[in-house]
């Protein structure tokens, strides 16, 4: 539908300008916050493009505006007619309402919001991801659904156990066919599942981390043969991750087999139950995939996967952590470690181009990423302007040395001529 195709691009076509042609932000606000309205109203229509395309266009504001106070004025609404997407619709409408579970709880902003949502569409998602008769999209966007209400939740070890155990019933499935899930279409699914799975793995304590490198290693070394790229590279960064975290709790793990033991365990049962996972071996299967250069694959698929296997590599061979540097505004985000780097990634493919302003202005991003609270809007309009203004002196001046430069160069040919 036209009305609800872009809540953000209808805003643009009415402004009203004040003075010297300043854009009136309360007025704007006002027309965004009706469309809104209508948008959700419209969630309930009979036509199924029609719900589907309103859900989609909620999903496009909460991903790119941050809107806490007219969500939480109007959570029953919007999450009965989530509840409603989810139970009730097919294919895409399903599919965005599952996603939409994740944006609200976002756009709360605290822990027990997210909480409260986790317990009432918990159920409901795990069903549809046990589905195997659900289509495969939908079942992959709520693997990552309840993956990122998990982690937003702050769930207690039971709770994370139970979630992450659903999701590895996913991805452990080997690749079969069947008229409801074509197996070209089964690598999405195992890949959101397994990327769910990781981020959970980000909250555990680098004992559990240890006990889990046990039996999940060789599992996910086995995905590294899959035929999917993306797939290959989710299983890479989840070794990464658990190769981080097993050292943290002994520094040795891969190295050599010194496992440590807990107070009141000898170290003998701890290496009892230990599993030798060849580091040669592993190495030498990551090394392939950082030079793969088989033409049957995709140029595309190879630059992506070289690229990422090299890091990869580098992590379990010699424990190097990403140093990544992510600038937004006037402030940084530090990525140093592959645990943090994955929870950046899963809340990038959330939320697209609004990345930067949910780090700028949502409380429980920049809570989960160290950020403390928001800088002061003002400070930041005021730094903004004189920024420009500087910049506007420094064009100024260059285009006057241009010109005198070109003006002496004018002269000379005409005294030429």
């Amino acid at each position: 539908m036209a009305e609800t195709a872009s809540v953000i691009s209808s805003t643009s076509e009415s402004q009203s300008v004040q003075g010297e042609g300043e854009v009136d932000e309360r007025t704007q606000a006002e027309i965004l916050e009706e469309k809104l309205k209508e948008v959700i109203d419209l969630t309930s229509q009979k036509s199924s493009h029609g719900r589907t395309t309103s859900y989609e266009s909620l999903c496009k504001a909460f991903s790119t505006k941050y809107l806490p106070d007219f969500v939480a004025g109007r959570r029953m609404t919007i999450m009965d007619c989530v509840e409603r997407g989810l139970k009730k619709g097919r294919g895409g409408e399903q599919e965005a309402a599952a996603r939409l579970v994740v944006l609200v709880a976002l756009q709360l902003g605290s822990v027990g919001d997210s909480e409260a949502i986790y317990k009432e569409q918990k159920h409901t998602l795990l069903s549809v991801i046990a589905d195997r008769s659900m289509v495969i999209s939908t079942r992959a966007q709520c693997c990552f659904t309840i993956g990122m209400c998990s982690f937003l939740a702050d769930n207690d070890l039971g709770e994370l156990n139970q979630v992450m155990l659903a999701l590895e019933a996913v991805f452990s499935r080997p690749i079969d066919s069947s008229p409801a899930t074509p197996s070209q279409d089964l690598p999405k699914l195992h890949t959101a599942a397994l990327s769910a799975w990781t981020l959970l793995l980000t909250l555990l304590s680098p004992r559990h981390i240890y006990d889990l490198s046990q039996t999940h290693v060789p599992r996910l070394v086995r995905l590294l043969d899959s035929a999917d790229v993306d797939l290959r590279i989710g299983a890479g960064e989840a070794i990464a991750v658990i190769y981080e975290g097993a050292r943290f709790f002994d520094e040795d793990f891969g190295f050599a087999i010194s496992p440590l033991a807990e107070e009141g365990e000898s170290t003998e049962q701890v290496a009892s139950t230990a599993v030798d996972v060849d580091l040669d071996d592993l190495c030498f299967k990551l090394r392939q995939l950082a030079t793969d250069s088989h033409k049957y694959r995709a140029k595309k698929d190879r630059k992506q996967q070289r690229s990422s296997f090299r890091d990869i590599l580098r992590a379990v061979e010699e424990n190097e952590a990403p140093d990544i540097r992510v600038k937004f505004g006037r402030e940084t985000l530090d990525i140093d470690s592959w645990a943090r780097k994955h929870q950046y990634d899963s809340f990038c493919h959330l939320l697209g181009s609004g990345m930067n302003l949910h780090l700028t202005h949502n409380e429980l991003v920049r809570e989960i990423f160290g950020l403390g609270a928001p800088l002061l809007q003002d400070q930041a309009v005021n730094n903004n302007k004189s920024s420009k203004l500087e910049r506007h002196h420094l064009n100024m001046a260059a285009f006057k040395a241009r010109s005198v430069a070109r003006a002496k160069t004018r002269d000379k040919r005409t005294a030429v001529f």
